[in-house]
Parts: structure tokens; C-alpha cells; sequence
């Protein structure tokens, strides 16, 4: 299988070691994992690196934006890019999130996240181009 383009995702995720433990999971795969702490660090990680073609991001996090915010914002500035969406103290459905997202409940196994993120990266979704 060979690979042309990096697969790289956004980790945004205010408490460092689910965000560490996401992006080790997700690096160990061999996918690129970058981490941001909140909305603003995330759209600034994602201006700097255009090759990302996902971004994970929890709902609940500190700062103007949460994560279903940032999923409209990720989704406005690059429409290319796959949103999961996280969190365990809310559900969010599918009408709440943008075209290309999905919605992962907390907790969830990183072989899971992983699996989902692979799908996305895969899937009809890149190979249409958005």
C-alpha cells in the first residue's frame, strides 16, 4: 500500500492525558498527530499544517469556542477536513454536527478511535474531495 499524502490528525483535547494517550494511539498507527489544548491553539495548529485531514475534538473545553463550535469553524475554514466529535458529560447528534462529522462517546477504546479515524481518512468522504 503505498502512501502519498501524510495522514495527519488534530488532537484538541483540554486535559493533556486523554489528548496524549489519543495522539500515541493515533501515532503508533502511523498517523501524524498534532495536539492543541482548546479551540484557538487548534485553528492555529490547522492554519500551520494543511496536510491535516482530521481533527478529533472534545465538546467541553475552556476558551470562547467548545468543540461543536470548533467543528463548525474547522468545517467553514476547510471543508476537506473529517470532524470526530467527543465528549462524555453530552450527546450530540447528527444534525448538530457538520456534513463530515461523527460522534464518538466517552470513554471510548483507543483501537476504536483509531478504527474511526482510519475509516475517515479512507473513506468516500476524502475520495469524493469534500
Amino acid at each position: 500500500m503505498t502512501i502519498t499524502v501524510p495522514k495527519e490528525v488534530l488532537v484538541v483535547e483540554d486535559e493533556p492525558f486523554v489528548r496524549m494517550v489519543a495522539a500515541d494511539a493515533l501515532t503508533e498507527r502511523g498517523i501524524m498527530a498534532w495536539e492543541a489544548g482548546d479551540a484557538g491553539e487548534a485553528l492555529q495548529v490547522l492554519s500551520e499544517h494543511p496536510n491535516i485531514g482530521l481533527v478529533f475534538t472534545d465538546v467541553n473545553m475552556p476558551g470562547d469556542m467548545d468543540g461543536l463550535g470548533l467543528a463548525h469553524e474547522v468545517n467553514r475554514l476547510r471543508p476537506d477536513v473529517c470532524l470526530i466529535v467527543t465528549s462524555g458529560a453530552v450527546s450530540v447528534a447528527d444534525e448538530e454536527l457538520p456534513d463530515s462529522g461523527r460522534f464518538l462517546p466517552k470513554p471510548y477504546p483507543t483501537g476504536r478511535l483509531v478504527q474511526i479515524v482510519e475509516e475517515q481518512l479512507d473513506g468516500p468522504f476524502h475520495e469524493k474531495g469534500g
